[in-house]
């Protein structure tokens, strides 16, 4: 490896970590905000404030419109992850304590694992297949010693589940549309997309905001500009310059950090099994994004036999 691909993975790396860093700050942020906004109107808050500090970022660097192969990929990452995900997820969160939305949601690396390997010919290295299997104990773990008794609800369940299939597809979605436009692009367009798609909400919004406390009004735009213009930027930077399913078995350290600035910010002293499988779930992102030398792993496309190549 020469010093440009070391750069350019070291690059890519950070910009992932500072993705699960802020993903996983957003869970504080919506609690607050929550409280004072319906799920639509604070998904429409927060996609209005993202996509205005995109617009203006991608306006002084004259990126232009994306080309048009990105545009199927665009549309359907914002209706799919930046629109519907949002939304449903916060309406679960409502339905359903914190601990068993995470544990539900978390099935969405695995469903992107899974049709990262069908539709886009991803490589399966066993490393990141074993990752994953680790992560997976450890955010189970994580999600059954926070979950309250007898609070739990079949329809928060069915979201928080619509949400993570909501979230791979537009992962999935997202990957070949980076092949043709940038990270900005992509990201700029797709929270549009989303923020168009929940404007039937704009009502809820102007209502609400006009009674929240000031607070939950920061909150939600604390989560437009970082959770979701930041952080979805670096996550598009990343995921370009690495495969659909690696990326996914990376998200799997936001339930860990979720756990430490619960801790640290609001004073949620973690139980032994909760910090326990915390550090599961970032022992199983290190060996998901560990490299094998020599390794040799089979590439699933949906258009081909199997056949071998190395590890990427």
């Amino acid at each position: 490896m020469n010093a440009n691909q070391s750069r350019a993975r070291l690059l890519a790396t950070g910009a992932a970590c500072v993705t699960v860093v802020l993903w996983a700050s957003a869970f504080v942020a919506i609690r607050s905000a929550g409280e004072a906004y319906s799920p639509g109107a604070l998904a429409l808050g927060r996609l209005t404030a993202g996509a205005l500090g995109l617009g203006v970022i991608w306006t002084i660097r004259r990126e232009g419109l994306p080309p048009r192969a990105a545009w199927r990929g665009i549309l359907l990452s914002g209706v799919l992850w930046f629109g519907l995900y949002m939304v449903v997820l916060n309406w679960g969160e409502q339905q359903v304590d914190a601990g068993t939305a995470a544990l539900v949601v978390n099935v969405g690396p695995l469903l992107i694992a899974l049709l990262g390997a069908r539709l886009l010919g991803d490589p399966m290295p066993p490393r990141l297949l074993a990752g994953m299997a680790v992560s997976f104990a450890g955010a189970v773990t994580v999600g059954l010693s926070m979950s309250g008794g007898g609070g739990n609800s079949v329809l928060g369940v069915a979201l928080c589940l619509l949400a993570a299939v909501a979230y791979a597809g537009g992962v999935v979605a997202q990957k070949p549309a980076l092949g043709h436009g940038s990270a900005l692009q992509v990201t700029t367009f797709g929270c549009l997309v989303g923020a168009v798609g929940c404007l039937p909400f704009a009502g809820q919004l102007v209502h609400q905001a006009a009674h929240a406390p000031l607070s939950a009004t920061l909150n939600m735009l604390y989560l437009g500009v970082f959770p979701t213009a930041l952080a979805f930027t670096t996550w598009a930077y990343a995921l370009a310059r690495s495969t659909a399913s690696r990326m996914g078995a990376t998200t799997y350290a936001v339930p860990a950090l979720v756990v430490l600035m619960s801790w640290l910010v609001l004073g949620e002293v973690p139980g032994v099994l909760t910090m326990a499988g915390g550090v599961l779930c970032l022992a199983g992102v290190a060996v998901s994004r560990s490299r094998a030398r020599g390794g040799r792993v089979v590439r699933v496309a949906a258009d081909a036999r199997p056949r071998p190549d190395k590890v990427r």
